[in-house]
């Protein structure tokens, strides 16, 4: 999911606003502990996803998939002051490091972490979502965008991460053979015809599909 040289990549966190402390040791821990650490969202998307949300200023988010946390606090940065994130994880492996890492987050009595299959928590949350982050496995994105669709509210936004998938979304190799791949470009086709939302896919690390739904 490198697509940038590393000296560019490199120059851009340096001009981005840093990590916090916290931050920066949930970035250590999950890279010296973690079997992909690359499933972490990491500093500068992070800084993407808590800019949406500082100017959008939400009070309902939801995220499907938390793994270690780091996105759900930077999501968190910018909720409205009576506002809630929840956050689904399955994997109780996940769920536990990321329980101490949002308790430790100045944001914690606004996060609720759901340990659960995200299609049946999904079916138990009716919220009218401002943010919506889908960060799971990729072969149910498209199942998990249309059971949020409804929910969220007029002007709302939809996030999906690793729409470019390490570049193999572009392989022909790779989308004949590879189910992920096949899906993700499929839930890329998908969105983009849906008239019920506009959309960018932005090349920020492994792409990020914004989607905003119609007013």
């Amino acid at each position: 999911m490198d697509f940038l040289p590393q000296d560019i990549a490199s120059y851009a966190l340096q001009f981005t606003q840093p990590e916090s402390d916290l931050l920066q040791e949930l970035n250590r821990y999950t890279h010296s502990h973690m079997v992909f650490p690359r499933m972490l969202s990491g500093h500068l998307q992070g800084r993407v996803l808590a800019m949406f949300s500082n100017m959008i200023k939400p009070k309902y988010i939801l995220e499907i998939g938390t793994f270690t946390g780091y996105s759900a606090i930077c999501l968190a940065e910018g909720l409205a002051t009576n506002g809630k994130l929840y956050t689904l994880e399955a994997n109780p492996e996940y769920h536990h490091i990321a329980k101490d890492f949002i308790g430790r987050s100045p944001f914690a009595s606004k996060i609720e972490l759901i340990c659960d299959d995200a299609t049946h928590a999904l079916n138990t949350l009716s919220y009218p979502w401002d943010i919506v982050f889908i960060d799971a496995d990729k072969l149910n994105y498209l199942n998990y965008y249309k059971l949020v669709i409804e929910n969220v509210r007029p002007g709302g936004f939809i996030i999906a991460d690793n729409v470019l998938w390490s570049g193999k979304i572009i392989d022909p190799e790779m989308l004949a053979k590879d189910s992920e791949t096949k899906s993700i470009h499929h839930f890329n086709e998908y969105v983009s015809k849906d008239e019920r939302v506009s959309n960018i896919l932005l090349p920020v690390r492994d792409g990020m599909m914004i989607l905003q739904k119609g007013l």
